[in-house]
């Protein structure tokens, strides 16, 4: 293991340590805890937003909270669930009087801990709590049908869901419409991603999982979960076209609509490839007639050191376009109004 750490089971308080130095006016912990981390800028009557979620993703969760995004976030230890205590801690410390939505992505360990702490909330506080759970890779389950439950992971695509229910908050939106804007955007994103390297997580050592030198696994997750097919790398055309085509055909996205493009890297690919990726992506949507109303390059939800990236395609109407246009400012995203 090759590492700029210190001891591994400092790892994720150190990298705490170092954002709360670096970023002193935009972000602040709760109490003494650090991984329970707010926004500096609270604004009283407004709906709190809050995430949280295992460390190892990097800007995913914690980059998002600012202005125009989150208000909170609480942190795990490497893809490890935050507790339901620091949930609550971070829920009570963003509660401006309007509520308070979670936000997170389809897996287990959080929902159980952010169900907890939401009846905590209500119990102990009197905060009202909603969540929506973001599920769109599609290569990790069926088309969810009405009624069923979504056994979608949630990967990259939950930037989309945080820029569109951030920016119906800042608007002053009461709860139940943050709420309804955060599912409209889970409605409308898909996303797939590609897997070419393994990742460490600091405490074990060694890589959860093998990959020859010469393939690629697509559809696998972002904690190294099994994809759809492992095979020999393909030229990169090939990779996002066998990427593209189940995420258009499942919403599906069809001739005339807009989109909010995010092509993400995982932690050790290349911008120079990430545009690569886009190029090809971009001639695609071209000749099916898709428009691209805003496209987003770079690592937005990343595995530790894992070679790969994802797309995730946004569908958007004209409500969804004025959320996605409104301006942002966090430690890890910045976008002036569109």
């Amino acid at each position: 293991m090759k590492k700029i750490i210190n001891r591994p089971e400092d790892f994720v308080n150190e990298m705490l340590e170092g954002i709360y130095a670096a970023h002193p006016g935009s972000v602040k912990q709760v109490g003494e805890d650090p991984r329970c981390l707010v926004s500096a800028h609270k604004q009283e009557g407004k709906v709190g937003i809050a995430t949280g979620g295992g460390s190892g993703h990097l800007p995913l969760f914690l980059g998002y909270v600012g202005k125009g995004m989150l208000d909170g976030c609480s942190i795990g230890d490497v893809f490890q669930s935050p507790s339901a205590e620091q949930m609550l801690a971070v829920t009570r410390e963003i509660n401006s009087g309007a509520g308070v939505l979670y936000i997170y992505g389809n897996y287990n360990g959080d929902i159980f801990n952010f169900d907890m702490a939401a009846e905590m909330a209500d119990f102990e506080e009197g905060i009202r709590v909603e969540s929506v759970v973001v599920g769109e890779d599609v290569a990790s389950g069926a088309p969810v049908k009405a009624g069923e439950k979504n056994t979608r992971r949630g990967v990259a695509g939950i930037f989309f869901v945080y820029k569109c229910a951030g920016a119906a908050a800042a608007a002053g939106l009461s709860l139940d419409e943050v709420k309804r804007v955060a599912l409209k955007a889970c409605d409308n994103v898909r996303t797939m991603g590609v897997a070419l390297t393994p990742c460490i997580v600091p405490r074990v050592g060694r890589p959860g999982f093998e990959i020859g030198e010469d393939e690629m696994e697509i559809g696998m997750g972002i904690h190294g979960e099994t994809g759809i097919r492992r095979g020999k790398l393909l030229p990169a055309d090939k990779i996002v076209d066998e990427m593209l085509s189940p995420i258009l055909a499942d919403l599906p996205f069809v001739a005339g609509d807009q989109v909010a493009v995010l092509i993400n890297g995982l932690g050790a690919t290349p911008l120079e490839e990430q545009y690569v990726i886009y190029r090809r992506v971009a001639q695609v949507l071209k000749q099916k007639g898709i428009e691209v109303y805003h496209t987003y390059v770079g690592e937005y939800a990343t595995s530790m050191e894992m070679a790969g990236a994802s797309i995730s395609l946004l569908r958007l109407d004209e409500e969804l376009k004025q959320y996605i246009s409104a301006p942002a400012d966090t430690p890890f995203f910045k976008q002036f109004a569109l």
